[in-house]
């Protein structure tokens, strides 16, 4: 991988709607991206990853009944940002303690936008694994499937079937899908409409999905956060998270026309210490480093570091330096792993949650906010910035996020918040 020597540095503005975001961009790093991708994997298209999820376990209300998986088909409906000639599939079992059995998984079309997830019948393709139709995936293991010719094309749809034989006591998932995933027993892999399925909203298994364009540029924006960035508070199956939007414009501009946007949001991460899912510098590598064609990641973490300081107890001024001190250098970590394997790293500033229902955030609490965002802004550590807390904070109040913004719980956005975080992504930064 190529390995960034910055020689010079400018700085230019973008303007993004009615903020001015300033990045820093090296010569060196546009070049070491740019020659990262060979001209052979622009021939044939490479491989990008059009969707991803950070893979977790289950924890409280996300836990299924015993067994509601096993011997059950399980359907899965994810939203691409790039098409492509041709797909894979990611799958996991990262915290399974036993071997994941599949057999039969099919890839198709939705059909329509009501029922059990009905899917295209004549659009259905199987999926093999060196040839075969069934897989076992070991024990903490990552598995691709062999390559399916199915075009695809920008912001689409896909409809995944598989038949579980055998789920591990422990599953492996992503509790935050916001979209709507269905299970029924028996062997339905082909069935154009479930019967009378279950239903939830996560997507157990599937850890990406990527795709090959001919002469495509095979490189993915990857967006790793929290809850923010996973879409709390974003709509179920509306695709209107700020990474979604982002994919959107992206899709709309020829310069970032081929490249994807992986989400590696997990709700309640944390930095520093494990929340719901392992902590960011944990999981750095499965999910940043290890993402097919990955060359620019946004990273926006760190608030339920700062929040769960004082949440239950007070602490003094010294706590919050070392705090604020600490997260400094765990942002200094990424982007030194990240360089090493050839990624170039915005950072994002932490949008304002005073009032949060959750957190009730002290005066100390604002102050470290403020201070890990003006460190953000100029300390030289990224590669750029991306100043979402300036485009959501309420001017007359800069410790509150703008009500129009606002989900209502004074900690995630809404909709619009999230339409505003998409739009405010400087698309010159990322090819």
């Amino acid at each position: 991988m190529n390995e960034f020597t910055p020689i010079e540095f400018s700085k230019f503005s973008a303007w993004a709607g009615s903020s001015s975001i300033w990045w820093k961009l090296s010569v060196t790093l546009m070049a070491a991206m740019l020659t990262g991708v060979s001209s052979e994997a622009q021939q044939d298209g490479g491989w990008t990853t059009s969707w991803g999820a950070a893979q977790m376990q289950p924890y409280g209300t996300e836990l299924l009944p015993d067994g509601a998986l096993e011997g059950a088909t399980l359907r899965q409906i994810v939203h691409l940002s790039v098409g492509g000639t041709k797909l894979r599939l990611h799958l996991s079992n990262a915290f399974g303690q036993e071997p994941l059995q599949l057999q039969t998984l099919h890839v198709s079309l939705p059909e329509g936008s009501e029922g059990a997830g009905p899917i295209t019948t004549s659009v259905d393709y199987a999926v093999t694994f060196a040839g075969k139709a069934e897989v076992s995936v070991p024990a903490g293991a990552e598995y691709w499937s062999d390559p399916v010719p199915m075009p695809l094309a920008p912001q689409a749809d896909l409809v995944v079937t598989v038949f579980v034989t055998h789920a591990p006591a422990i599953l492996t998932l992503h509790a935050g899908a916001r979209a709507t995933s269905f299970y029924v027993k028996g062997q339905h892999v082909s069935d154009e409409h479930l019967d009378s399925p279950q239903t939830c909203t996560r997507w157990y298994f599937l850890a990406g999905v990527e795709t090959s364009q001919a002469g495509g540029m095979a490189t993915s924006v990857v967006t790793f956060g929290d809850s923010i960035t996973d879409g709390h508070g974003s709509t179920t199956d509306g695709n209107d998270r700020w990474p979604d939007v982002l994919a959107r414009r992206m899709s709309s501009s020829e310069p970032t026309r081929g490249m994807g946007v992986v989400n590696e949001g997990i709700g309640g991460n944390h930095i520093l210490t494990d929340g719901l899912g392992p902590n960011a510098l944990a999981r750095f590598d499965r999910d940043v480093l290890s993402v097919t064609g990955a060359r620019t990641l946004i990273v926006m973490e760190g608030i339920n570091d700062l929040g769960g300081l004082d949440r239950v107890v007070a602490h003094k001024q010294v706590a919050h330096d070392a705090l604020v001190s600490e997260l400094m250098a765990a942002f200094g970590q990424m982007v030194t792993r990240a360089h090493a394997h050839g990624i170039r790293v915005l950072g994002a500033t932490l949008t304002p949650y005073v009032g949060s229902d959750y957190y009730h955030p002290s005066e100390m609490s604002e102050a470290d906010r403020v201070k890990l965002n003006d460190w953000i802004r100029h300390s030289g550590t990224f590669d750029g910035v991306v100043d979402f807390d300036e485009v959501l904070r309420d001017p007359a109040h800069p410790s509150l996020m703008l009500p129009a913004y606002d989900s209502g719980d004074h900690l995630h956005p809404g909709p619009a918040g999230y339409k505003r975080m998409g739009e405010t992504v400087p698309l010159a930064a990322l090819p």
